[in-house]
């Protein structure tokens, strides 16, 4: 499951409402927003999160709250009347801190809650136990990082992971995005710290290994990089963005599957084929660097129109055209074309 975040910092405006629709129709399932309340905004967020969880309800997407302490009542709301949230289009409340065990216990029994998945303890697991907490109803979330150098380390995130799993929590985990990121940094907002400043559908793959659901921390995706969410989450398919060198690009553009025999060195199209290629003349031999995107010429005899995207860096070979290259910021998603793996070359200006 895909998610994505909205903030309360300012009002649900028509290009806000805008995004929301498109991030739904692209494939997104849920929001992700804050009522840690600015002292001057108060009133403001009752309405916020109001308007917010009609627009989610129109979507038919997931809202889930991140509270602490006295948040909630200070907007308006209160642990007492869980089902005012619910009637405006709150789905699920993340508790942060200054929250007891005991009332998350007690709040889990009417609607999902989200614990803190990085500061979850054995001693908190017991207490909700005792407490007869429903835990169908929890989930852990992890945070997301504003400041460079704090967030995550990947192998703390893989331990911590595994023992949430074997209590067999829902695990949810951010990735920066690559437009309007959160000031007042601007660093983008992952949960571990190798993903700042990564490609958010590489981040994204990346966390899938060991999490469940994935939101997008900042407040925007490019068209590009929503696109290329939009065909992974509808269609499994990873779309690669090429720079076409030569007029032979038209024969390696648009649907294709790597080979279940997984290459190590290069990405093979099973889909190669299939395709009605005619004789390919060879090419001035050209190094085949990691992106490149290649099809073998009549010197390969048999194997001539083989295309196929090269993973690690190799030599130029007077059997190989290249005909093109994955934009730099593309070229992290070539590692996730793993067996099987479907994807799409589309061209674009250099």
């Amino acid at each position: 499951m895909f998610g994505f975040s909205i903030f309360l910092n300012e009002g649900l405006t028509n290009e806000r409402k805008s995004y929301i629709e498109e991030m739904s129709q692209h494939g997104f399932s849920g929001i992700f927003t804050s009522l840690h309340i600015p002292e001057d905004d108060v009133d403001q967020y009752r309405k916020r999160l109001t308007d917010l969880g009609s627009v989610a309800k129109k979507c038919h997407l997931e809202l889930m709250v991140d509270i602490s302490g006295e948040a909630l009542e200070r907007a308006g709301f209160s642990f007492d009347r869980v089902d005012e949230l619910l009637e405006v289009g709150v789905t699920g409340l993340r508790m942060d801190y200054h929250i007891s065990n005991q009332q998350i216990a007690k709040l889990s029994r009417q609607m999902p809650i989200a614990l803190n998945a990085s500061t979850i303890t054995e001693m908190d697991i017991q207490e909700l136990q005792k407490a007869d907490a429903n835990f169908k109803h929890l989930e852990a979330w992890h945070n997301y990082y504003p400041r460079p150098e704090t967030a995550l380390d990947k192998k703390w995130y893989h331990e911590k992971n595994l023992w949430l799993k074997s209590y067999d929590f829902t695990i949810q985990g951010f990735v920066p995005g690559d437009e309007k990121l959160r000031g007042p940094l601007f660093k983008g907002l992952p949960t571990l710290e190798e993903h700042r400043g990564t490609h958010p559908l590489v981040a994204a793959l990346d966390l899938l290994a060991d999490t469940d659901k994935v939101y997008i921390g900042d407040s925007g995706l490019s068209k590009e990089v929503l696109e290329q969410f939009s065909f992974y989450i509808k269609e499994e398919t990873l779309k690669l963005r090429v720079e076409a060198f030569n007029k032979q690009i038209k024969y390696v553009l648009g649907d294709h599957i790597n080979r279940q025999d997984e290459a190590r060195d290069v990405i093979r199209s099973a889909e190669a084929r299939f395709k009605k290629i005619p004789n390919v003349e060879p090419l001035p031999a050209k190094d085949r660097n990691v992106g490149a995107v290649t099809i073998d010429n009549m010197n390969y005899l048999r194997y001539m129109g083989e295309i196929q995207v090269i993973k690690r860096n190799l030599p130029a070979d007077e059997k190989v055209n290249v005909v093109g290259q994955v934009i730099e910021k593309d070229q992290a998603l070539i590692q996730h074309i793993r067996a099987g793996q479907k994807f799409i070359l589309e061209s674009v200006e250099k």
